[in-house]
């Protein structure tokens, strides 16, 4: 099973919409596919017209409670999700119980991988405890990047947070544009700038485009309901990079 987390230090970013996007288009490459909610505001598990539950945070991360039995199925063909629970934004001061908390993450998910090809974690923004225990057991996170400054700037924060376990090539990390306004002078001339990032970009920028805010409202993949858009097609580019490099 190959382990993949979108994650980003800033909030709105796009970091959801991806998540959703490109488990969805998994899915549809014929992978069984796991897309774990683990921010408490629940955008993912909205967006895919699931409920989000309540406690159990504690339960769960102590072994408590079976992983497998919160797992529900979507509406499209081998695309499961593990909603949202609220007692997450709570998982800090759950894992600083454990002697094991940064290994937690990847112990919990282990029985997994006999079932799904691929698992999408969809992470709260933030340098938290949680979030380092979930990258360690990633093979990849994919960090999309706004072409403001401000953006650029919480990439470097990351990669200076993560320093040398990536440099030791325990974690690949990924960053592409998100959001991207080819009106706007300053996001053009970001990216084309992109070699300077800490990371090298994926090839594939996400445009900003209308399509993607609809998916709030129509509660579906933009995959599913506008595949040809602009942005349906960007997201398609971009699994077609992420694909061939998980190897999947």
């Amino acid at each position: 099973m190959k382990v993949l987390a979108l994650y980003s230090v800033k909030g709105g970013v796009g970091k959801t919409s991806s998540a959703v996007n490109l488990a969805h288009l998994a899915a549809l490459s014929g992978f069984e596919t796991l897309l774990w909610d683990l921010d408490h505001q629940a955008s993912t598990t909205y967006s895919l017209r699931l409920q989000a539950g309540g406690g159990g945070a504690r339960r769960l991360l102590k072994g408590k409670e079976r992983l497998d039995t919160l797992i529900k199925a979507s509406d499209y063909d081998k695309l499961d999700v593990l909603p949202a629970r609220f007692s997450f934004r709570q998982a800090d001061a759950a894992l600083v119980e454990l002697k094991d908390a940064l290994k937690r993450f990847r112990q919990l998910i282990t029985p997994l991988a006999e079932v799904y090809d691929l698992l999408v974690f969809d992470c709260p923004p933030g340098l938290t405890l949680m979030a380092e225990s979930v990258l360690r057991a990633a093979d990849a996170v994919m960090v999309p990047v706004v072409p403001t400054p401000l953006s650029l700037n919480s990439l470097r924060l990351l990669a200076r947070h993560m320093g040398k376990s990536c440099a030791d090539g325990g974690l690949a990390v990924w960053p592409f544009f998100s959001m991207v306004d080819v009106r706007r002078a300053l996001h053009k001339k970001i990216c084309v700038q992109g070699a300077s990032l800490p990371y090298a970009p994926l090839e594939t920028h996400i445009p900003y485009a209308s399509q993607v805010e609809q998916m709030s409202f129509v509660r579906e993949p933009l995959t599913a309901f506008a595949p040809k858009s602009v942005a349906g097609r960007a997201y398609a580019s971009l699994w077609s990079e992420v694909r061939a490099k998980l190897m999947l």
